[in-house]
């Protein structure tokens, strides 16, 4: 009743002025005076001392007057507003394919390859608020880290974990690309998105890279491609007489040609990544490409507030009759 912003009939509340002439009429009378009777003398009244009813004597015509004030108000349609914006959030389903061979140790990323593309990911995953993502990771062979979901916690925890050496050694490039599709095969959103990181040639693996990439095509998947590594040599991981992990300097062999490929038969792009600053870059172009569609609709509704104005003058015609009938006797 005091979240009044509004009257649906506002026009009416000139009815308002109406009880300028009653209560004009009202104090009309008064001045005149009402019923007589003749006696011969009143002193014999007078110092009798007046009752309850003399005061109460103008009661109803107040408690009338309200009651009508309230009944106007509610015949103008008092309305509180309220005021909000609904959305709809169309995602993109993204799948992150991650070479986890032991070359992505190689030291040309700070600290290495690999550490710099989980940071970067993780990143990318934070950024990606209204979409499902999964991880696969590859090296000999290919496995799902995670498969997509909306769960980011879960998400960066699993990305934290990805690291060389937990599968055999190897590049199978279309392998880690056929699990990721394999990922996506049962997605209904209107986008899926693969973003395939490597740092080598593809030389293992039961499935091509260009024939996974047509199955891509096909299901129309966007594959974005990443050649990860410095132009010329690069500290790389290798093993001595004894057994120890050392680095020596090595060629950087990246697949550019079959990489670019892939991303123009599916519609992505392809990247190539030097160090660390250009990865995050990247990342950050893909991010701004694959955006998801969000529609947002403001909204005004009106809820209807008389009612609290009729039972108030409803209860006030109850309580006039009570006081005109019951504690105050006319005489007629």
């Amino acid at each position: 009743m005091f979240d009044i912003t509004r009257f649906g009939n506002a026009g009416l509340l000139w009815l308002l002025l109406l009880l300028l002439p009653l209560v004009g009429y009202y104090v009309y009378r008064i001045l005149q005076g009402g019923a007589s009777i003749q006696v011969s003398s009143v002193s014999a009244l007078e110092g009798t001392r007046k009752s309850f009813r003399y005061y109460l004597r103008h009661v109803p015509f107040v408690l009338r007057c309200l009651a009508y004030a309230l009944l106007i108000v509610a015949l103008a349609r008092p309305q509180s507003t309220e005021y909000g914006s609904s959305s709809r959030t169309e995602g993109i389903d993204i799948v992150l394919v991650v070479d986890i061979s032991t070359s992505m140790l190689a030291r040309d990323f700070t600290p290495d390859r690999i550490s710099a593309a989980r940071e970067v990911a993780s990143k990318f995953i934070v950024d990606r608020q209204n979409d499902r993502i999964g991880i696969v990771v590859f090296a000999g062979e290919s496995y799902t880290q995670c498969p997509v979901t909306t769960d980011k916690r879960t998400l960066l925890n699993l990305m934290a974990q990805v690291k060389c050496g937990i599968v055999d050694d190897g590049t199978a490039i279309g392998n880690g690309l056929a699990t990721g599709i394999n990922r996506l095969r049962e997605s209904d959103a209107a986008s899926q998105v693969i973003i395939l990181l490597t740092d080598g040639v593809n030389n293992t693996g039961q499935i091509a890279p260009m024939t996974a990439a047509e199955i891509a095509r096909t299901m129309g998947i966007k594959v974005y491609t990443v050649g990860v590594g410095t132009n010329g040599m690069a500290p790389t991981p290798a093993y001595n007489m004894w057994g120890e992990t050392v680095f020596v300097p090595a060629p950087v062999e990246i697949d550019e040609d079959m990489l670019t490929e892939i991303a123009d038969m599916t519609g992505g792009k392809y990247y190539r990544a030097t160090d660390n600053n250009s990865l995050e870059a990247i990342y950050d172009e893909i991010n701004q490409l694959e955006t998801s569609s969000v529609e947002t609709s403001d909204y005004t509704r009106y809820h209807e507030r008389y009612a609290p104005f009729v039972l108030f003058a409803l209860g006030l015609i109850l309580l006039e009759f009570i006081v005109a009938r019951v504690l105050i006797r006319r005489i007629p």
